[in-house]
């Protein structure tokens, strides 16, 4: 019984939850120019944003397949998966704590294609806020640029969780925000890895109190 609500009720309940939510709210974004550089460009890249700013990019750049999320084979991974579908992305189960090498690996095959891929800059387990390497070395291994991302809202709750996780309240105002392209040299040194998941960090943490700001 579990297992069907986790697959076939929940899933569907949340994806009308977070939809008819976020169909009350107005947004602005503060930088068009980059979101349209990243979305009329041909070959692969790689969005990536906060843990704690999912809620309303994850309802905004829906219904687009060409965008691939990676999620943990968990049960828990099994609900989000449906969901992330649900709202139009492709999927690939994976983990970048378990099994972590087969992921990256497919993350790369869908770079190859010419696909795009959204990833979490600081995990699913933190600390928040503190870029990890991953997206760095996958954009220098498959020559992609990295786009950060985020959202602000004007009034939210911020939950009393790990990433503070903000949810925006019904009715207010969004500000999205995204950056000019980071890339990277194929083979950097490890120096040139860190100075470069230190940019994305600083880029990311810029673009969020922006956006909080307006």
């Amino acid at each position: 019984m579990k297992k069907f609500l986790f697959n076939y009720v929940i899933p569907y309940i949340l994806y009308a939850v977070i939809y008819l939510w976020c169909l009350t709210l107005r947004s602005k974004n503060l930088n068009s120019e980059e979101e349209n550089h990243f979305k009329n460009l041909t070959g692969p890249y790689i969005l990536t944003l906060w843990h704690g700013r999912i809620f309303y990019l994850f309802y905004y750049l829906r219904q687009n397949p060409d965008y691939f999320l990676l999620i943990s084979p968990s049960q828990d991974g099994d609900l989000l998966a449906r969901l992330a579908k649900l709202m139009g992305y492709s999927v690939i189960r994976g983990s970048s704590y378990k099994k972590a090498v087969p992921a990256a690996r497919s993350l790369i095959k869908v770079l190859r294609r010419k696909k795009r891929i959204i990833i979490i800059a600081d995990g699913s387990r933190g600390p928040s806020c503190v870029a990890q390497p991953g997206s760095v070395q996958l954009a220098s291994i498959t020559e992609s640029p990295i786009f950060a991302m985020t959202f602000g809202a004007k009034n939210k709750m911020t939950l009393n969780t790990w990433d503070r996780f903000i949810i925006p309240l019904p009715f207010t105002r969004c500000n999205l925000n995204f950056s000019s392209p980071l890339s990277i040299q194929r083979k950097p040194s490890e120096q040139a890895i860190e100075e470069k998941r230190i940019a994305l960090e600083n880029t990311l943490n810029a673009i969020c109190q922006a956006s909080d700001e307006a």
